[in-house]
């Protein structure tokens, strides 16, 4: 009944429309190089908005889950409450991106470079694991582009529910 919408594969039609957006290894390249700054995303779309999403991350043992329930992160079995971190002003943020090369446009870029002249600190590299980062309370801001339904609609449900706010560059919903 449920549908199915993967970077792996074709997408399979919901009948009920509940569909699953998985993404097995988001962070190709990190999980390559041995870097564990990727996840396995695997979120629910209610037909509406993403409603679930898990990110996990099999080589720390971390995983993270939100819902309209509430986020965590889970570690050795042991659960802890996400949340984001009250940041009022960009001079105080810390900003992060996956990758310079992996903005759509050039225009994209310079955005965040005019972004980043402006706060606390940036850095790139993360994918996934920055938006779980996020959640945590750990940094501040992500920008990012060009991303695929697959590899947001997952962490969508653990930023909002840990008090965070996603959305596209100019507001409207990110999945």
């Amino acid at each position: 009944e449920h549908g199915i919408l993967g970077e792996e594969f074709g997408p399979v039609t919901s009948r009920n429309g509940l569909s699953w957006c998985i993404d097995p290894i988001d962070g190709t390249r990190a999980f390559i190089m041995g870097v564990p700054q990727w996840g396995v995303l695997i979120g629910l779309h209610d037909g509406a908005a993403p409603v679930l999403g898990v990110m996990d991350q099999p080589f720390t043992g971390e995983r993270f889950i939100g819902s309209r329930l509430g986020a965590q992160v889970t570690r050795n079995g042991v659960s802890t409450q996400l949340r984001t971190r009250a940041c009022a002003v960009l001079a105080d943020a810390v900003l992060t991106t996956t990758h310079p090369g992996a903005f759509g446009k050039k225009s994209e870029h310079d955005a965040y470079l005019r972004v980043a002249a402006r706060a606390r600190m940036h850095r790139y590299g993360g994918d996934c694991y920055s938006y779980a980062m996020l959640a945590h309370g750990l940094i501040d801001l992500v920008i990012e582009t060009a991303l695929q339904p697959w590899d947001i609609q997952a962490l969508i449900p653990i930023i909002q529910a840990a008090g965070g706010v996603i959305t596209t560059w100019r507001g409207g919903p990110a999945d």
